[in-house]
């Protein structure tokens, strides 16, 4: 029988791979085989079995050919052709158990478990207390404080206009002035409709002498003004003091009011518009 030597000195009987370490066998290395029982370098041979040679080589019984095999290190199935356990790297050739790992690299800088324990994941979501909470509104952080309001305009019965009115209607018994907030720059004075979509910001509902859409004011913050806005009976703008106005303000103009004016409109229905008490802006 010929052998042939592979590059790391063993000799095998397989012309293509090492019997013992399953190297390559060198073409050279076969042509160089010995005469006596060799084949031609040219001429084909046929492999034997490594791992059946193997196995004579040390000793261990020959497994048979039928069926898969299993390995002698952890017991996992294999093929009988397979010089390596897929599951232990078992050499089935040499017979040598697989290299335990290093404990000084089992978990190095590249492991995952390291590397998830050595440092928070930088996409990680921060803690539930460290962001606003977003309901279920879609609105986040704390809510806007209330707009104080500046400004209110008085509502009374005024007993004196009425009787200057010389009206039909009995007049309601005055008492304490309703206060309106205006909280807007634009304020409606009239009386609501709900055919015509009118809804004042001051409502005088009661005084039918008030047209549905009576007068406007607005303001700049600091200064009032009062524009009729073509009504049937007419706004009167007067002081706080002395007679009572007679001639209204011309429609489509704005009045500027002093400090202490008064507006007339319908039957019996003066107002005034005044800064709001510390006690009304914390309402």
């Amino acid at each position: 029988m010929s052998t042939f030597t592979c590059p790391n000195g063993h000799a095998s009987t397989s012309s293509d791979y090492c019997d013992t370490c399953g190297a390559p066998i060198p073409v050279t290395a076969v042509g160089g085989a010995d005469a006596s029982g060799s084949a031609p370098a040219s001429a084909p041979v046929a492999a034997p079995d490594p791992d059946a040679s193997a196995t004579v080589a040390k000793g261990l019984p020959v497994p048979s050919a039928s069926g898969p095999q299993s390995c002698p290190n952890c017991g996992s199935p294999h093929d009988e052709s397979e010089l390596f356990c897929e599951a232990c790297g078992y050499d089935f050739t040499t017979g040598t158990l697989p290299r335990p790992p290093d404990p000084s690299t089992a978990e190095g800088p590249g492991s995952p478990d390291a590397d998830a324990g050595s440092a928070p994941d930088a996409g990680s979501a921060p803690d539930a207390g460290s962001a606003p909470d977003v309901g279920s509104g879609g609105t986040a952080g704390p809510l806007a404080p209330a707009i104080a309001v500046e400004w209110v305009a008085e509502v009374w019965v005024d007993p004196d206009w009425y009787q200057a009115q010389e009206s039909d209607e009995p007049c309601p018994s005055p008492g304490l002035p309703a206060v309106v907030e205006l909280a807007a720059k634009s304020v409606l004075i009239g009386r609501p409709s709900a055919s015509r979509n009118i809804h004042p910001e001051i409502d005088c509902t009661g005084d039918s002498g008030v047209s549905r859409r009576q007068a406007q004011l607005t303001t700049d913050g600091q200064r009032w003004w009062v524009e009729d806005l073509q009504s049937s009976n007419g706004t009167y703008v007067g002081p706080a003091s002395g007679p009572l106005p007679t001639d209204p303000v011309p429609p489509g103009q704005r009045r500027e009011l002093s400090e202490d004016d008064r507006i007339y409109v319908g039957a019996w229905t003066r107002l005034v518009v005044r800064r709001a008490t510390p006690e009304e802006r914390s309402q």
